[in-house]
């Protein structure tokens, strides 16, 4: 086979083509911090980055749900642990109350203080997160204590009783895994305010302080259900750091992976461009000499 010279110059400007493509690839490379900047280049790279992204939003969506899960459970306890603090300065009151030393005007003043602490329960009942009440069910946009009617919208009677009152909202915090995020306490606010209904109406009657000294007892109950709610959000506050933290350990490992799969290493870049430097300028310094002066250029 005759190697004619339009074959060496055809072969030449292949090679510092290839050459050209070389450099321009490790150069975008260290510009982007990337291996690969569209999927063509490593569709096995690409791929997997696609699948290390989807992990990575789940795994951000998760999170964003936790803090909602965290905002309710919080915000739940802060509730009752107001609750709790009016139930206990109840207590106290109805500990002077029940003094027989008390005239009917010191049992009305206290009994004044008393339904204020009432109206508070209520108020506290009607907690709401932006636009929604906690303690209603699913129907957040409802208050479980109806203000024009001074009664709680469910009670005790099952046929005057709103289901959706009394239904669980769920949060997935995890793949397939939610978690209850509210508390449907609508009976013991009912309880608590049968308490104080009947602390008033006592009061008013005039009964003596032994009649009123029982309703310590009512109150020790309500603090008791309150104490056992309160045990239950604690739990699942519980569970929730730990989703948690179990979400930050994927949030790691994904992006580790992600950047191990993607992201190049520049002292081997750098190196690999400083090589391919010197290949194409030896290239370039080689091909001069193979295309042979022609007659022409000896004219000249």
């Amino acid at each position: 086979m005759r190697v004619t010279q339009s074959m060496l110059s055809g072969n030449m400007l292949k090679n510092l083509s290839n050459s050209y493509s070389k450099l321009g690839k490790i150069q975008e490379q260290i510009n982007t911090g990337k291996k690969v900047t569209r999927p063509s280049d490593d569709p096995v790279v690409a791929m997997k980055g696609i699948g290390y992204r989807t992990q990575l939003n789940n795994v951000e969506q998760f999170s964003r749900n936790i803090g909602e899960a965290y905002n309710w459970l919080d915000t739940t306890d802060d509730t009752f642990d107001k609750i709790g603090s009016t139930l206990q300065r109840a207590n106290e009151l109805m500990v002077q109350v029940s003094s027989d030393t008390n005239t009917k005007e010191d049992r009305e003043k206290i009994n004044s203080e008393l339904q204020q602490l009432r109206q508070h329960v209520q108020n506290l009942s009607n907690t709401k997160i932006g636009n929604r009440y906690i303690f209603s069910g699913t129907k957040t946009t409802t208050p479980p204590f109806n203000t024009d009617t001074k009664k709680y919208e469910t009670g005790s009677d099952p046929a005057t009783t709103d289901e959706a009152f009394e239904k669980s909202i769920e949060i997935e915090v995890f793949d397939g895994i939610k978690l209850k995020v509210n508390t449907t306490p609508i009976e013991l606010f009912n309880e608590i305010d049968r308490t104080f209904q009947q602390i008033n109406s006592d009061i008013t009657a005039g009964k003596t302080g032994k009649d009123l000294s029982q309703h310590l007892q009512t109150i020790s109950n309500n603090m008791d259900e309150l104490i056992k709610t309160r045990a239950d959000i604690g739990a699942r506050q519980n569970r929730v750091e730990l989703m948690d933290a179990r979400l930050q350990s994927q949030e790691i490992i994904a992006t580790k992976r992600m950047s191990e799969n993607e992201d190049i290493d520049y002292e081997k870049a750098i190196t690999e461009m400083i090589t391919q430097e010197s290949i194409h300028r030896a290239a370039l310094s080689v091909g001069g000499r193979i295309i042979q002066p022609t007659l022409v250029d000896f004219l000249r």
